[in-house]
């Protein structure tokens, strides 16, 4: 029963983990990311629809994004959509392709998303606190109703502290590294 609240402390941390690169890859750095519009959604017939599933989405150059719509009716949509997505993108459409140049970021805007990217990672680490606190809690009623020993139920805190230890020095890690990429010139 201790392994299973310890896995399952695992997986939720790793979630986290996960959630964190996936806010993190829609900061935009000063190089073309195809992630940064992943949360662009297109009024397609009536229906709000993920852009990536209306058109193929490519990085020819590094300060380049290129879309070719498979509906060329949805391009004036589609740039709408870019544009209304506040992400400091200026798409231009030849009629076939819609180009996102990816403009330098200045030196305060690039402070702004650092602070983006520390709140992003200080949400996941209140998420891997939450985790830990219902891992502790399962624990100590394991250990309240009697089915583990107090030996076995301190063993498991102990594991359950390193476990988040690793977990939040790994978030600091993946910050840290974004910050990196956000600050790089």
């Amino acid at each position: 029963m201790l392994n299973e609240t310890l896995e399952e402390l695992n997986a939720s941390i790793e979630k986290a983990h996960e959630s964190l690169k996936r806010d993190l890859a829609r900061i935009r750095t000063g190089r073309a990311n195809p992630a940064i519009l992943d949360g662009v959604r297109v009024e397609y017939y009536g229906t709000p629809t993920p852009l990536k599933q209306l058109a193929s989405i490519s990085v020819p150059e590094a300060r380049l994004i290129v879309l070719k719509p498979f509906d060329r009716s949805q391009m004036q949509p589609i740039e709408k959509a870019i544009m209304e997505a506040q992400l400091g993108l200026n798409p231009s459409n030849d009629g076939e392709l819609i180009r996102i140049p990816m403009p330098p970021l200045t030196e305060e805007r690039r402070k702004d998303l650092v602070k983006v990217a520390r709140k992003s990672g200080e949400e996941c680490k209140v998420a891997i606190r939450k985790a830990r606190h219902d891992a502790k809690d399962m624990i100590d009623s394991l250990q309240k109703e009697g089915e583990v020993g107090e030996d076995d139920a301190e063993r498991a805190r102990k594991e359950l502290e390193e476990i988040v230890k690793n977990g939040t020095n790994r978030v600091d890690e993946i910050v840290s590294k974004k910050e990196g990429d956000i600050l790089e010139v």
